[in-house]
This record gives C-alpha cells, sequence and structure tokens, in this order.
C-alpha cells in the first residue's frame, strides 16, 4: 500500500491503527492495521518504505488523521537468534502520531 492509499483508508476511518516498526540498524517501517490484518507502507517501486525515525514517520504521516500510533519493537532473540518471536516478546508503545499533541 503506498502513502496515498494509506491516507485515504485513513480519512474513510477503515484504519485501526498505525504502527511504526524498529528493526536493527536504525530501520523503521510503517504498517496499517485494519480489521486485524497488516498493510506494509510501499514505497514508488512497490518495496518497503524505510524510515529514519519517529519524527521522520510524522513527517511522512503530517496529513493522516489522528490515529492511534504505536512504536513497536521487535524481540531482541528474534532478530539475533533466528528464533520466531510471540506476541508477548515485541514491546508495544503508544506514542502521538503528530509532534506537539
Amino acid at each position: 500500500m503506498n502513502l496515498q492509499e494509506m491516507n485515504a483508508y485513513a480519512i474513510a476511518g477503515k484504519v485501526d491503527e498505525l504502527n511504526l516498526i524498529s528493526l536493527e540498524g536504525g530501520i523503521y517501517l510503517l504498517e496499517a492495521r485494519m480489521h486485524g490484518a497488516a498493510y506494509p507502507l510501499s514505497d514508488a517501486h512497490g518495496q518497503m518504505f524505510h524510515l529514519r525515525s519517529v519524527e521522520h514517520a510524522r513527517e511522512v504521516l503530517q496529513s493522516f488523521p489522528k490515529l492511534p500510533f504505536n512504536l513497536i519493537h521487535t524481540s531482541v532473540h528474534d532478530e539475533m537468534c533466528g528464533l520466531s518471536a510471540s506476541a508477548e516478546e515485541s514491546l508495544k508503545v503508544p506514542i502521538t502520531l503528530h509532534s506537539g499533541w
């Protein structure tokens, strides 16, 4: 899903939440959650859209309506050992979508 599609779904009230997923190496990926399914943000070439930081995500999402927005840190064990992580191992922290709110 590209940014324009994600924004259109958000404006239509179809996005339940946005998750910014923090990966090793300072890479962040954005996904929209709709009806229990994850829809990652893609760039113009259909590749995963990489963000640099929470502030970079806020800049990209500045035109979005106010939505639940979470920072997700994946399990270190999953990244280091290749073990599958359960939902309890990921850290999910609510953050504000727009800075200053």
